[in-house]
């Protein structure tokens, strides 16, 4: 399918976007000298000039339990980041998992081999899952069983972006953007004429190994050729208790005695040894394997690099108890990803670089019952952007671009959702004026969606308009007050439209809508952080109002043996608070031992109805960590409060706790380029259920899991 058509309102709109940047140069104040605000997604993203052979292009920043505290005064949101030895540490197969541990991240945790994450309770099509700045280009956000097609173990840093730069990538920018910087396409020319990464790890929860290597060599001055390959594979996870919540187990111990009664032995049977499986979640291993490479070219005056991947995992997805269990059901997914980046930086004038990046995929993915297709969703998709940003004029930074995407699923086997075409054209921009100790941040987004369904002919068009104002008042050169402003649209998904049928992945039966309208939303975020010699700290609270919020709602009905969830329309309020603190103390030489504590709470109503399902429980955080020359000992832990707000036909949440802890020996010293490191994760064994999963009363929290690290970086 071609573009999308474009009205003269539509053109008018976007050239109005696009010529605002320059217009503001005339206001600009003479300085140039103000730090750049601009975050590391965007940085890393290829907004930056290409640096000499090796340099490396992060700058000094304090990274405190996800959120960034940076050098100079802080833009007006700080974004939350993954990167370093936490990641080394957190790294799993899948990206919901990895990131579970941030600041107002939850993951949807539906089975052990496929998890996307949870955003201040929002997740689906409202979290755009993006590498290096283009979409993920899979259907993940189709079903809560697909999983992210995004290899989480060649990456360098995962950044969850909220407020005015979310618009950058998204019109509905209430939840926020995951954004996964890859080295895929090299950016720098390796100081040695070569560099490595490995990793190869092993837990014991389900005797999971993990593998990966990366390496980058200078087949010339300035061409740079990259190639990795991943691997991992995990039998059926060990867990701390029953497969089954103690609701569901009561219910299905009384169903089989029914069942019995009837004269039924053989399925009540079944349902007694579902209700009676402890210990192992059956049906929940998963492998997978990529292989990667990449080529750039890297000059001072610009960049340009292509690369290709191919994604493979399989993964079993845990049954619900049934009289009548049927075969195994199993997704085997498979994507290849073609990209490519290119850059031009200028030394003068009013822009500092121009950037294109582009990525067409070609997925696949077979949900299969004992082995046999029964149905597959078929995605060839395209996604590109083309980015301005702007020099330093006074204090005054920016960024414009547009961007176009182009999407075909198909749908083969049961006839759960039609074939779509799914196509969008956006405009935007983000601007950034800093006047002595304020920062004022502005950005726009105008988007056109496209959503048809093509076995009808059905075609829904819907023109978005978001916008977000923020300002950041640096009280003191440690303290900062942060307020901002956002209005969001989304176009409704292909699946909230059009689904109607029964999923065996989901083991559940899904009904849309195809009269919904535009998703419309206004909220504001504000908050405080503070960066001292010794102590850090952050807060941030935010009020969202939907006046016509899209959700799955479980009816209490049955059919086909199913669950059945009825996508509704409804105004809805959601509103939460997110807190992070580091306070160091005590130092002696280069030794430090710090302490640290957070939490997040997110509260989501339908007007009317009541609680939004699967919203995340309160969590509560705490660390200590003595961080040594070569030696780094962390313990944590995490308290999970009961869920008992939840809606008609959910089952509420025990509490629970999760202690971890961790020992990092960097083997050859403080800049070892080997490092060792044992960790471990719920080591007291304990049966928690995540509030934010729709499986989670038969899919609960991974069981004691002690695991073994080796990372090489040469």
């Amino acid at each position: 399918m071609g573009p999308p058509i474009l009205t003269p309102r539509h053109l008018l709109l976007t050239a109005s976007i696009l010529s605002v940047t320059p217009l503001a140069a005339t206001f600009a104040r003479a300085d140039d000298t103000a730090p750049s605000t601009q975050s590391k997604a965007s940085q890393d993203s290829g907004n930056t000039t290409p640096l000499p052979p090796g340099h490396d292009m992060h700058g000094a920043e304090i990274v405190v339990t996800g959120r960034v505290f940076s050098p100079d005064k802080d833009p007006v949101m700080a974004p939350v980041v993954l990167a370093g030895d936490q990641l080394l540490r957190d790294v799993k197969p899948q990206i919901g998992d990895t990131l579970a541990k941030l600041p107002g991240v939850s993951s949807s945790s539906f089975a052990p081999g496929v998890s996307r994450p949870v955003l201040r309770g929002f997740d689906g099509p409202r979290v755009e899952v993006l590498v290096d700045g283009i979409g993920s280009l899979d259907a993940s956000s189709v079903s809560g069983d697909h999983a992210v097609a995004l290899d989480t173990l060649n990456v360098d840093r995962i950044d969850v972006l909220h407020g005015p730069e979310a618009l950058l990538y998204s019109s509905d920018p209430m939840g926020g953007v995951v954004n996964a910087i890859d080295k895929r396409i090299p950016r720098k020319v390796p100081a040695n004429g070569y560099s490595f990464d490995g990793i190869a790890s092993y837990g014991s929860a389900a005797d999971g190994v993990l593998a990966s290597g990366a390496l980058d060599v200078a087949v010339a001055p300035r061409l740079v050729a990259h190639v990795d390959a991943s691997y991992n594979h995990a039998g059926d996870e060990r867990i701390g208790g029953y497969v089954l919540s103690p609701q569901l187990r009561a219910q299905t111990l009384a169903d089989a005695a029914d069942l019995l009664a009837n004269g039924d032995a053989a399925g009540a049977a079944n349902l007694a040894d579902a209700a009676n499986a402890s210990g192992r979640l059956s049906n929940s291993a998963a492998k997978g394997h990529t292989l990667g490479a990449g080529l750039a070219f890297i000059d001072t005056g610009g960049t340009i690099g292509v690369s290709v991947q191919q994604f493979d995992t399989t993964y079993g997805i845990p049954p619900r108890p049934s009289a009548t269990p049927g075969g195994a059901t199993q997704i085997a997914l498979k994507q290849t990803r073609l990209g490519m980046r290119t850059g031009l930086n200028f030394d003068s004038g009013f822009f500092s670089r121009v950037e294109f990046n582009a990525a067409y995929a070609d997925y696949d993915h077979a949900e299969l019952d004992n082995g046999v297709p029964a149905t597959r969703f078929l995605n060839k998709a395209f996604d590109a952007r083309l980015v301005a940003t702007q020099a330093s004029h006074g204090g005054w930074r920016g960024q414009s671009g547009i961007q176009y995407g182009d999407g075909n699923l198909t749908v083969i086997g049961d006839p759960l959702l039609p074939d779509t075409n799914s196509s969008r054209f956006a405009a935007f921009t983000q601007q950034h004026l800093r006047l002595a100790r304020v920062d004022l941040e502005g950005a726009l987004r105008y988007e056109k969606s496209d959503v048809r369904a093509k076995p009808v002919g059905v075609k829904r068009t819907f023109d978005l308009l978001a916008g977000a104002a923020g300002i950041g008042w640096h009280v003191t050169d440690e303290l900062t007050l942060n307020l901002a402003g956002i209005h969001g649209e989304r176009a409704p998904a292909s699946e909230e439209l059009y689904v109607n049928g029964a999923h065996d992945a989901t083991q559940s039966y899904e009904i849309g809508n195809p009269n919904f309208g535009i998703e419309r939303s206004n909220g504001v975020e504000g908050g405080l952080r503070f960066r001292g010699d010794r102590a850090v700290f952050a807060l941030t609270a935010y009020y969202t109002d939907f006046s016509n919020f899209i959700t799955p709602v479980p009816t209490g009905q049955v059919k086909e043996d199913l669950p059945v969830y009825q996508f509704v329309q409804s105004p809805a309020k959601f509103w939460g608070i997110e807190s992070e603190a580091s306070v160091t103390a005590a130092q002696w030489g280069v030794n430090e031992l710090r302490l640290e504590a957070g939490g997040d709470y997110v509260h989501a109503t339908l007007t009317g109805i009541g609680p939004v399902p699967l919203i995340p429980a309160l969590r509560l955080r705490g660390a200590v960590e003595l961080d040594l020359a070569t030696v780094t000992l962390r313990s944590e832990v995490q308290w999970f409060a009961r869920q008992d707000r939840i809606a008609a036909n959910e089952n509420p949440t025990a509490p629970f706790t999760l202690l971890g802890a961790s020992a990092t020996w960097r083997v050859m010293g403080e800049d070892s380029p080997v490092t060792l490191i044992l960790s471990g994760d719920n080591l007291l064994n304990v049966d928690g259920r995540m509030a934010a999963s729709e499986t989670r009363d038969f899919v609960p929290v991974a069981g004691r899991n002690v695991k073994l690290t080796l990372s090489v970086s040469i």
